[in-house]
């Protein structure tokens, strides 16, 4: 081998493999920052060699894990990252260590992190980033620029969430005219050798690329190119004295897709025929949130149906039951927002939802909600809007709202942000996402996923919205939040987190900071407690 280090590439694995159990979490101090934080991680006399020129990673032969291997090693070798703080550890004189499971490297010479020990895997499966490319649009620059970050922080499951209301901008070749007409224009379009691109590089840096074409609600922006499968179309969304419930959309724009119009079903079908057929994750989101009942009774068959005694949710379930085994039956599992069974309006029966082959995503009442779907059998991915929403607390985007024509010190209260306050890092890294559940329970929670709306984000703010709080929700899913006596760690977390924010900026990603420079050269003294010290 020469000069080289031969490195067992295992570590290297965790990127792209899943774990499903639950290690034992040691979290102790060390002069280096790692995040997120190893679930064992042991260092019992910190030195450190210099790293060789000719170091080189082998690895198993596979197209996807070699370009790991390269990618790697090239930062290794030439990142040259320098701490925040210099780290008090010693250069030793021994040569480069050839059997560690993992290198903690910095520095220029590059310095090599010698005699550690890690064992390390994820506490959940399933540690995701949704990001809704409809509202506004992103590029495909800035996708991958969310996925590389990812990758730093081992999250593993970016959620597309491409389609909406607003915007149609996935060009299908079944159905090109929903893009056509759908999309903001021709330069914000998606096209399948953009899907490629995408799940390509996802593929590479261990990040799944789950897509989700919402319907049949949030689907107005489908009624440019099919308006006779959808209702309530082109009207204004809250009509004059119209209360919260009789509106006829969550939000602009209006319509739904019409359940008993049976050109509907032909559309959907070749939608997810193509969409599967670009993605291959095994996961495919199928929405089924916020159906808005007055969209639906403003449609003349739809009053005629309710007439006969039909119901809106008995209309939701002739939907699901005609699209859901066409899913099935292209090998994915569903993954439905929790509305489609929990909503107190419109939802269907959980007989109409196979255990087997569908997945509830949370994002109402926190553990409530959580705690409901896992007591009816269902696995559970956790988006609790109280702690993983990250456009909330940006107040309201609707024009000409008169409650902010209010006389000085009035009490504007959540500022027509439904989900304020704004959600802190502090607040993301607290969050059990498994709380009050037992154990059996816990089980079929597979993990969590932070979500960023974009009706008020676009790529010019997209890296400071979702960095580093994402990097928070990353650690508590993949070693916990807690130290080895069980007390939560939020405190230790602060210098580690200012330390990979400011790696995070050197990589070219905007992450916002989460102190004052002063605060990490000087520990402890931005802590709301004074530091104890002994004499």
């Amino acid at each position: 081998m020469g000069n080289g280090i031969r490195i067992p590439f295992s570590f290297l694995l965790i990127l792209v493999l899943f774990f499903h159990s639950t290690p034992q979490i040691s979290a102790t101090g060390y002069p280096i920052n790692v995040w997120p934080k190893p679930t064992t991680f042991s260092w019992p006399e910190p030195r450190i060699t210099l790293l060789s020129p000719n170091f080189t990673i082998f690895s198993p032969s596979n197209p996807y894990l070699n370009q790991v291997a390269k990618r790697y090693r090239n930062q290794f070798i030439n990142e040259h990252y320098h701490p925040l703080v210099d780290p008090p550890v010693n250069l030793t004189g021994l040569p480069p260590l050839r059997s560690l499971d993992i290198k903690l490297i910095y520095g220029n010479p590059p310095r090599l992190a010698c005699e550690l020990y890690i064992h390390d895997e994820p506490l959940f499966p399933y540690r995701g980033v949704m990001l809704d490319t409809s509202r506004n649009f992103y590029g495909v620059t800035d996708l991958l620029r969310l996925i590389k970050a990812m990758s730093m922080y081992k999250l593993n499951v970016l959620h597309w969430h491409i389609t909406d209301s607003h915007s149609f901008p996935l060009v299908l070749p079944s159905e090109p005219e929903l893009a056509k007409k759908g999309a903001y224009g021709e330069e914000m379009m998606y096209t399948p050798e953009d899907i490629t691109k995408v799940v390509e590089f996802g593929m590479e840096h261990g990040v799944r690329i789950m897509p989700e074409i919402d319907r049949p609600g949030h689907t107005a922006s489908w009624a440019e190119a099919y308006p006779d499968i959808v209702t309530c179309t082109n009207m204004f969304w809250w009509p004059a004295g119209a209360d919260l419930f009789n509106r006829l959309a969550h939000e602009p724009a209006t319509g739904q897709l019409n359940p008993l119009t049976m050109n509907t079903y032909k559309v959907v079908k070749n939608v997810i025929k193509d969409v599967v057929s670009m993605f291959p994750d095994s996961f495919y989101h199928g929405g089924a949130d916020e159906i808005t009942p007055n969209c639906w009774k403003s449609n003349k068959t739809i009053q005629y149906f309710l007439a006969k005694n039909g119901t809106l949710s008995q209309l939701l379930e002739m939907f699901v039951n005609s699209t859901l085994p066409y899913i099935i039956n292209q090998n994915r599992t569903v993954v439905y927002w929790e509305d489609v069974l929990l909503d107190p309006n419109v939802s269907v029966a959980a007989s109409v939802l196979p255990q087997k082959n569908v997945i509830l995503q949370t994002w109402n009442n926190g553990p409530n909600n959580t705690k409901k779907l896992v007591e009816a059998g269902y696995r559970v991915i956790v988006s609790s809007a109280e702690f993983y929403y990250l456009d909330c607390g940006h107040r309201g985007w609707a024009g000409n709202d008169s409650q902010y024509n209010q006389p000085p010190g009035t009490n504007l209260g959540n500022g027509s942000s439904w989900c304020a306050p704004f959600k802190t890092w502090q607040t993301i890294y607290n969050y059990d996402i498994t709380y009050g559940l037992h154990i059996e329970e816990a089980k079929l929670v597979l993990g969590g996923e932070v979500v960023l709306w974009s009706e008020q984000a676009d790529p010019a703010v997209m890296d400071p919205r979702i960095w580093p709080r994402a990097s928070a929700m990353a650690e508590t899913l993949w070693s916990g939040n807690r130290d080895s006596t069980g007390m939560k760690r939020y405190a230790e977390a602060t210098d580690r987190l200012n330390e990979w924010r400011n790696r995070m900026v050197t990589r070219g990603i905007g992450a916002e900071p989460i102190q004052p420079l002063w605060c990490i050269r000087n520990p402890g003294m931005c802590n709301t407690i004074q530091p104890f010290k002994l004499s």
